[in-house]
């Protein structure tokens, strides 16, 4: 009896240990798998029936170089997590019931209940004492409600065109037709990344300005698409602004990126010991004192009402001095 039961409990132990692993990674070669469980390629092809059997949807590929795969099925199975995933998703649920998203915070909530019903002690205080000891800082930043932001994304990875009204910055209402491309998220904003049909540009739109989506079904592929990451730094930091300031720095680049995030400013190096910024700003006197303070020598290089705004204040401040 000891034994069976000791067999039994190997195998239970194994089947989790399998279940991580499909887990972790989309798609295993059996050979490979059979070794990461230290078991004959039979033995596996029986575990994977048993975890077939328990309702976990696990695709074979047949062949020599065939293979294991764990889809998505009818119903939730439980997931398998480490300390440290447990730990990180805990805090992760915490961080998004306080987040910007409508709708997400309730199912936040829920599901984080649900989860520290189930962690161990010890990961459980871990967990409680970092989200006790920590504040949200959140401001009167506009909300994105949770099915537009799913029905964008969706059309997103189905390159399938969208339409929906759009509300400009002024104010000005107008319906859209784009080629989704990808979705960006800058703080506590969400921007998509499209190719509007109408205009035959490439464009962002911030979601919160976004209503009613609606996929079209006609699908398309993508032409010339942008890094979105990079492209929406570009349009937030200096489209919305009435000048955009080009800038060489005389500085190598790791001296002067992490002054200026992506909503302020894209910095690229231009060579060794040099680097450019784009940044904007509505007052030449604010982008001035910036530059200012960053401690390093820079040439202007547009725009010229700039160029003139620090010749001006660079004589000023002499005069100052003197």
């Amino acid at each position: 009896m000891r034994d069976r039961l000791g067999s039994v409990l190997e195998t239970s132990a194994r089947l989790l240990r399998l279940l991580s692993l499909l887990e972790i990674r989309s798609d295993w070669p059996g050979a490979e798998l059979a070794a990461r469980l230290d078991v004959t390629p039979r033995t596996l092809r029986r575990d994977v029936q048993k975890l077939r059997s328990l309702g976990y949807p696990v695709y074979a590929t047949p062949g020599a170089a065939g293979g294991y795969r764990l889809g998505a099925g009818s119903a939730l199975p439980p997931l398998l997590l480490d300390d440290d995933e447990a730990v990180a998703v805990a805090l992760s649920l915490r961080t998004a019931a306080s987040h910007a998203v409508t709708g997400v915070a309730e199912a936040s909530v829920s599901a984080l209940a649900k989860l520290e019903q189930v962690l161990p002690a010890r990961l459980r205080s871990q967990a409680t004492a970092i989200g006790q000891v920590t504040v949200p800082l959140t401001g009167a930043e506009p909300k994105v409600d949770a099915e537009t932001l799913t029905t964008i994304a969706r059309a997103c990875r189905a390159r399938e065109q969208l339409a929906f009204g759009y509300r400009a910055r002024e104010g000005a209402e107008s319906e859209r037709r784009v080629e989704p491309h990808r979705l960006v998220q800058a703080g506590y904003r969400w921007y998509l990344v499209a190719r509007d049909i109408d205009r035959a540009d490439w464009r962002t739109f911030r979601l919160d300005r976004i209503s009613a989506p609606r996929p079209t079904g006609i699908r398309f592929v993508p032409v010339d698409p942008p890094d979105p990451a990079t492209f929406v730094a570009t349009a937030i930091s200096t489209a919305p602004y009435r000048y955009r300031a080009r800038v060489l720095l005389h500085a190598p680049l790791g001296a002067i990126a992490t002054q200026f995030p992506p909503t302020i400013g894209t910095v690229e190096a231009a060579g060794a010991d040099a680097c450019m910024l784009i940044t904007g700003h509505n007052s030449l006197t604010a982008l001035t004192f910036h530059l200012g303070q960053l401690g390093c020598e820079f040439t202007v290089l547009d725009p010229p009402e700039l160029i003139e705004h620090v010749r001006a204040m660079a004589a000023r401040l002499q005069r100052a001095a003197s």
